[in-house]
């Protein structure tokens, strides 16, 4: 069944963008429907997060956030197999002089990503550009599907692909070779190396591994983040400038700073955030589950 749907992902990648993206909003309202584990997951966190909408209101932001995630997944397609020449028109870079000037100067740095839906198409078009590393997390119970999505992330540049497992030591062995770090540290990972900080309101488990990995490696944090654009006009990959006073002596400040920070950018574009994770699976001592 895999192999067959990556099949069908391949045949479509051939569409016009505008085409593939009306088909991926079809698929993606039909999963609303249909995938009832991940949309009551998804239902919870907006009512958590967005207490202030009304509860029309926050279907409606439902629907939307299925139908960004169904072209997402069609136009994966696009990632693993469309050309160079097409991905460079479908995937805008802003912001990349302040990633160049800071890896020709030899700095560490390590690229803050938040889980939005369009960081794939962002990691490949950094990929495109830079030598870079980031963590990848196998499919054992799909290795097909593992498979095909470990080469894309591999099919452009000498990338280095970091297992969780692999630990501290190896991320710092990949920047110190001068590769930018692609670090997604937004989800749930439990308590290990985690405290509680809020996130829309809602404490939430938080690795600090962000400034603690900036420390030990004096490497520059750049907020880098993709937009998945309306219709068939692709998507916008934006880096800014390095963040200024971080890390502070405070784990806890720098931790909190962060998900301040991704909450603000998911507040401009709330249909994109990847609300299908059950981001607050994890409580404080004595709390009862949210899900």
């Amino acid at each position: 069944m895999t192999r067959l749907a990556i099949f069908i992902i391949w045949l479509l990648h051939w569409l016009p963008l505008p085409v593939l993206s009306l088909i991926g909003r079809f698929l993606g309202t039909l999963s609303y429907f249909v995938v009832l584990p991940r949309k009551r997951v998804a239902a919870t966190n907006l009512a958590l997060c967005f207490p202030e909408l009304d509860a029309s209101a926050r279907r409606r932001l439902l629907l939307r956030h299925f139908q960004a995630l169904g072209r997402s997944m069609l136009e994966r397609g696009l990632l693993w197999w469309a050309s160079p020449e097409r991905l460079r028109r479908i995937v805008r870079f802003e912001g990349e002089e302040h990633l160049r000037a800071l890896v020709e100067a030899g700095t560490p740095v390590i690229l803050l990503v938040p889980h939005f839906i369009g960081l794939d198409a962002g990691g490949v078009r950094v990929a495109m550009s830079f030598d870079s590393a980031s963590m990848y997390a196998r499919q054992k119970k799909n290795p097909v599907l593992s498979d095909r999505l470990y080469r894309g992330r591999k099919r452009f540049g000498d990338q280095v692909l970091l297992s969780r497992k692999d630990g501290i030591r190896s991320v710092v062995k990949a920047m110190k070779s001068g590769r930018p770090f692609y670090y997604l540290p937004d989800m749930d990972y439990g308590r290990k190396d985690a405290i509680f900080v809020p996130f829309f309101g809602v404490e939430a488990a938080t690795i600090t591994g962000l400034p603690r990995l900036a420390r030990l490696t004096r490497a520059r944090v750049l907020p880098c983040v993709t937009r998945m654009l309306p219709g068939g006009e692709g998507y916008v990959i934006k880096i800014d400038e390095a963040w200024e006073n971080f890390p502070t002596d405070d784990v806890e400040a720098d931790t909190r700073r962060m998900n301040e920070w991704i909450e603000a950018v998911a507040r401009t574009m709330p249909e994109q955030y990847y609300w299908v994770h059950r981001r607050f699976k994890t409580r404080p001592a004595g709390q009862a589950s949210l899900y």
